[in-house]
């Protein structure tokens, strides 16, 4: 198999190891060369297109999902760093990607299989002065070494937790340990604060697999919610579970997409809009309910909050409300010292979504004209 045809093979075989939120752009920009690029968007807003891709889809771990797991009818493939150093600079020249996404299974050991990834990082740092964006996956069993190795020369790392506790991993991954797969997190976070945040700048996340091991939401966010607090994480990855053939749970039907939707639509009222875990409203199946976005579920849970004075109301506050975001609420707390807000249009200027956030506001005291919303099955 020549160099091309291993880039393709194994940017597909990397596709099982990568997530992204549901409404961001997962599109695939294909070139010339039958190469898969990824657009993803950075800490800071600005968009990059990423080569994704493994070192090897040779792997001695069984997971019982995963397309690549050990023992499983299909074709292996591996870089040697070298090659691939090579191959992504020819690529970055041409202009065709601007950062690099690098996993890898686990071949041999997870510390001859880090040793691989991190030579391929230091390659393109020294011999081909790359200095854009890399991600590097800290593989099951990662040194101490290798985690900070990794961070000298990543912008992120991070660690697939996979399922939110020891006793979910052992139902999708019974040769992994939830412990050791957690300990380098801890440890990123304590290099990364030693060293003022030089150290892996853009943080470190972790991923899900949603539905496979019987977990609920509630034990997904709750374990999200200790990392944010405890090591310092920067975001969680959350991919719904699909069924791959010749795998043991081959027969076990996929997770809905709306459930990743309302995880990650959650996640992001922990990182951006100061809810807590213990605001967040679950069914009694422990799960998000399907019928109301979680903003929307807290409100009706909490009556007593509602109506909320746009003109007075803290930022906190406003940030409860259905329909309002950062932004729009940072552009009305600016506006409205210049005068009232009176009007459902001053929330529209503001980008807000000024239809949903009606039946939860005043506007000068006045509460604007509304249609409360309707569920077909709202949950006891």
């Amino acid at each position: 198999m020549d160099a091309i045809d291993k880039i393709e093979f194994l940017g597909r075989s990397a596709q099982h190891d990568l997530c992204a939120a549901c409404g961001e752009d997962t599109s695939r920009k294909r070139d010339g060369l039958d190469r898969w690029i990824y657009p993803a968007v950075m800490p800071d807003g600005k968009r990059v297109r990423l080569l994704k891709i493994l070192l090897t889809n040779v792997c001695e771990k069984n997971c019982y999902y995963c397309n690549n797991r050990a023992g499983r009818d299909v074709q292996r493939v591996s870089f040697a760093p070298e090659e691939m150093a090579r191959l992504f600079d020819q690529m970055h020249r041409a202009n065709l990607v601007e950062g690099l996404f690098l996993s890898s299974g686990v071949c041999a050991s997870s510390e001859r299989s880090m040793d691989r990834m991190i030579a391929c990082v230091e390659l393109l740092r020294g011999q081909y002065a790359f200095s854009g964006y890399v991600h590097l996956k800290l593989l099951p069993g990662a040194t101490d070494a290798h985690i900070e190795r990794a961070m000298q020369i990543a912008h992120r790392v991070s660690v697939n937790l996979e399922a939110p506790n020891a006793e979910r991993l052992g139902c999708i991954a019974p040769v992994k340990d939830w412990a050791v797969l957690a300990r380098p997190m801890a440890i990123v976070n304590r290099l990364r604060e030693a060293s003022g945040g030089r150290l892996a700048p853009a943080g470190q996340t972790t991923q899900y697999v949603v539905g496979a091991a019987g977990e609920s939401d509630q034990e997904i966010l709750g374990t999200t919610a200790r990392l944010y607090a405890e090591v310092g994480l920067s975001r969680a990855y959350f991919s719904a579970f699909q069924p791959i053939p010749d795998t043991p749970l081959e027969n076990l039907p996929p997770a809905p997409t709306w459930r990743e939707h309302r995880l990650y639509q959650s996640d992001w009222l922990l990182r951006f809009y100061g809810f807590s875990y213990d605001d967040l409203v679950f069914g009694i199946d422990g799960n998000l309910p399907r019928q109301a976005d979680p903003k929307q579920m807290y409100a009706y849970a909490h009556p007593e909050r509602y109506p909320i004075e746009v003109n007075r109301a803290p930022r906190q506050d406003l940030l409860r409300v259905p329909g309002l975001g950062p932004r729009s609420v940072a552009r009305l707390m600016d506006w409205r010292r210049q005068g009232k807000l009176r009007e459902l249009a001053d929330l529209k200027k503001a980008g807000a979504m000024a239809e949903r956030a009606a039946p939860y506001v005043l506007l000068d005291g006045k509460q604007p004209p509304h249609q409360l919303p309707l569920w077909e099955d709202w949950p006891e």
